[in-house]
């Protein structure tokens, strides 16, 4: 019997988040929350498409995950541009409410 090699799609992020080495970094789940945030969209439902494929989660969990995300400093400290950005628009959005 052989072992088990290693995972075939390394790149896939849909298992918990699990901290990355360093008590003070963020899991491989939030990074690629992040990098996918980061990205831009060709046309309706690329992004949603690539949430599910990419990241075995649903379009309305992605969006829960990284609302909590761009209020933690460690995203902040990550990627500071894409984590003020959302910032930027979630406040804009608050305000016209």
């Amino acid at each position: 019997m052989t072992a088990p090699g290693p995972d075939p799609d390394p790149d896939r992020h849909d298992a918990p988040a699990v901290p990355a080495p360093g008590a003070d970094e963020l899991s491989v789940r939030d990074r690629a929350l992040l990098a996918l945030e980061r990205r831009s969209w060709a046309g309706p439902g690329a992004k949603e498409r690539a949430i599910r494929e990419e990241l075995g989660i649903s379009p309305v969990r992605y969006y829960q995950l990284l609302n909590a995300l761009i209020d933690d400093e460690r995203a902040l400290r990550v990627d500071p541009v894409t984590v003020n950005r959302l910032r930027r628009v979630r406040d804009a959005r608050r305000g016209r409410r």
